[in-house]
């Protein structure tokens, strides 16, 4: 036996080639090795930007007693969590029910027929804090499988009984989606907000992507002041944080404080793809008097994050920037160490006078926010605002900026995650199509553009999704629900911000084929995150709780509501009333876990609405349709669809010509139609229409 993740698709496999441990990639033919050899399985579950995983693969995987001591009575298989997901769901669902808490690295001891029977997170090297060390817990499952078997037997079968218990659909409502349960969510959100500092809930503290946007698409709706300023709070709260890269932008996974001013460094697609698409809904709403408001900022800058750092050579997206950095070349890594400052730091780099400066304004102070004297950059005051000169302080603050983004630059920087996943690509192709059109940034639906054509071209392989590529080459991972379902609201997205039928036709193909694999038949509205024809497992897995990703359902609710409202009628109609059942089942998690509810609430929040649609039919001179697109998609209330096409050209313009040769807006609410109107004004009338 042999390691043999040298030829993996995942940098995170990869990341443990040289390790001594005799690594197999989950297969079946690892699983038969286990049946072979009469050992269990040691699962190890991880990703490559977390700070644990690297901690015990330092300690554990790279000591070569530790490893001997693996081979010599396990099979040990390595899972990337996001290359495989349908994995990392069965066996969190275990280890969460054996300890009543989850994380990773996860590590699972199976069965050869691949039922856990004992799980875990991280361990340390030596017994520390109650935990054992790695290599006592080693020697017990050991000891146990040899001597034990039966309480082995035992006990993986009340945990896979339990875990097929819990893999039950939603079951039917007793509600249904309404205004009253729609503000009843919102209502019990709102009284889990932490006012002081915005966001909800303590420390560890998690950005609220999705809540974020559904909490605007229903302010939108009822006008409530309280709901746009938990909105608010939060938004500017993150924004000044920690949590938020200063000089470069984007966001990082999570806040250790409630106050959101020390992240866990790791930066992550998905996060900034939601909260981008967030940001460019909050900016539409917050005006820019006179100079770019804090919404229009975080929303320009995450673009650039996503398109500068995350950016690949194929047009796609990487997964994620590690949270640490390594000062030494083979040397440990250091958590945030390229993103911290001293006051002396900032002197040496900016000179006296602005270094100071630069420490006021950066909340850098000698005694520091991080470790060993160390502070994470936060920004609680504008430069303009410490100064009688506004614009010569926005000056000032943008020419140090420059300077400690190029001396930042200078140091060693964290490990990127290049693999390349569908789910998490759809949503930025969703987030840059959007923030694109409503802000007027065509460059950004460009980019949107390049990796819808990317993940089109490799990631869909004979009609069907694939989860992940590395370096342009498609892994063999089939795509889970979410993959379908973002690509597919990417596409739609790219429908409505081009007018161009082929992405339309491109979204239905593979919603068609989500439909066929993943429905459960026996239950109308509930949806399995695996293929029916995907490899079976333990359990087939399905999640319908909105987590740091929203669930493949909510997702999937998504692009049916959308190419319901998009499509033409037959499809319309099959589109429609699948959405609606799957609404229906949403309703319970709107009712009882509304926290967890935030792509639910913002799929329920249009479909309240009909949803809005605004088909703008184009004369030959369609530059001067200009305004009239520019005030639906600045105007309209999240979740609307805005296409702007000639007559006949896509579905939703189908019999709709321009009146007397000019652009020609018409807006429907529903089946409801209100009669074409030509100018901006006229719109803004029908838009703002109750």
């Amino acid at each position: 036996m042999v390691n043999r993740l040298g030829r993996a698709t995942s940098p995170y496999l990869r990341q443990h080639a040289d390790n001594p441990v005799h690594w197999l990639q989950w297969d079946a033919d690892a699983l038969a090795e286990a049946v072979a050899r009469d050992v269990p399985i040691l699962l190890s579950i991880g990703y490559a930007s977390c700070h644990w995983c690297h901690v015990m693969a330092h300690e554990s995987f790279e000591d070569a007693r530790t490893a001997a001591q693996m081979n010599e009575n396990f099979v040990c298989i390595k899972v990337d969590r996001e290359e495989r997901p349908d994995l990392d769901a069965v066996y969190m669902n275990a280890t969460v029910a054996m300890t009543g808490q989850g994380g990773w690295p996860m590590t699972c001891f199976l069965t050869p027929a691949g039922e856990p029977f004992y799980c875990g997170t991280y361990y340390p090297k030596v017994p520390r804090g109650g935990m054992p060390s790695f290599t006592q817990l080693l020697a017990a499952i050991t000891d146990t499988w040899n001597t034990r078997r039966d309480e082995v037997d035992q006990a993986s079968a009340q945990v896979t009984d339990a875990l097929r218990a819990q893999a039950a659909g939603l079951p039917e409502a007793d509600v249904t989606i309404s205004a009253e349960l729609l503000d009843h969510a919102v209502a019990a959100v709102l009284r889990d907000e932490d006012p002081e500092h915005g966001g909800f809930g303590s420390a560890p503290k998690f950005p609220p992507s999705a809540l974020l946007a559904g909490l605007l698409r229903s302010w939108e709706r009822t006008g409530d002041a309280a709901t746009f300023d938990v909105v608010n709070r939060t938004a500017e709260a993150m924004a000044r944080g920690g949590i938020y890269d200063q000089l470069r932008g984007g966001f990082a996974r999570y806040s250790v404080d409630p106050a959101w001013v020390v992240p866990h460094f790791e930066k992550m697609l998905y996060d900034n793809a939601q909260l981008l698409r967030a940001y460019a809904h909050f900016a539409r709403r917050t005006p820019e008097q006179g100079r770019e408001s804090l919404a229009h900022r975080v929303t320009r800058e995450t673009v650039q994050f996503i398109l500068d750092d995350l950016g690949t050579d194929h047009g796609g997206f990487a997964s994620a920037l590690d949270a640490d950095t390594h000062l030494e070349p083979g040397g440990p890594g250091v958590e945030g160490a390229t993103y911290v400052w001293t006051p002396a730091e900032l002197i040496g780099e900016l000179g006296a006078i602005e270094g100071a400066w630069a420490a006021e304004i950066f909340g850098v102070t000698t005694a520091g926010n991080f470790e060993q004297g160390t502070s994470v950059l936060t920004r609680y005051a504008d430069p303009d605002a410490l100064s009688d000169n506004g614009t010569a302080a926005r000056e000032r603050f943008e020419r140090v900026r420059a300077r400690l983004r190029e001396a930042r630059a200078r140091r060693p920087q964290p490990d990127r995650d290049d693999k390349v996943v569908t789910a998490w690509n759809g949503m930025a192709v969703t987030a840059l199509a959007e923030a694109g059109s409503a802000l007027r940034q065509d460059d950004w639906v460009q980019a949107a553009v390049r990796c819808a054509r990317f993940l089109l071209a490799e990631h869909v392989v004979d009609g069907r999704v694939r989860r992940a590529s590395l370096g342009g080459v498609v892994g063999t991972s089939p795509g889970v629900l979410e993959d379908y379902a973002w690509l597919v609201t990417g596409l739609l997205s790219l429908h409505q911000a081009t007018g161009r039928l082929d992405w339309l036709e491109h979204a239905q193909s593979l919603l068609d084929k989500a439909i066929q694999h993943f429905a459960d038949p026996a239950e109308p509205g509930n949806w399995f995150d695996t293929a029916d024809d995907a490899e079976t497992l333990v359990t087939r897995p399905r999640d319908p709780i909105d987590g740091a990703t929203p669930a493949g359902a909510s997702a999937l609710a998504e692009a049916l509501l959308t190419a319901a409202a998009t499509s033409a009628p037959e499809s319309a109609l099959r589109y429609r009333e699948l959405a609606d059942q799957t609404l229906r089942r949403g309703a319970v998690v709107l009712a009882r876990a509304p926290r967890s509810a935030g792509q639910w609430l913002t799929v329920a929040e249009p479909a309240l609405r009909g949803p809005l649609q605004v088909a703008i039919a184009l004369p030959d001179n369609s530059i001067a349709a200009t305004e009239l697109i520019a005030t639906a998609r600045t105007e309209a209330p999240g979740g609307t669809i805005v296409i702007a096409a000639p007559t006949n050209s896509v579905p939703l313009l189908t019999d709709r010509p321009p009146v007397n040769d000019a652009p020609s807006a018409y807006v429907c609410r529903g089946s409801v139609c209100d009669l074409p109107v030509t100018t901006p004004a006229d719109l803004h009338a029908s838009l703002n229409r109750r």
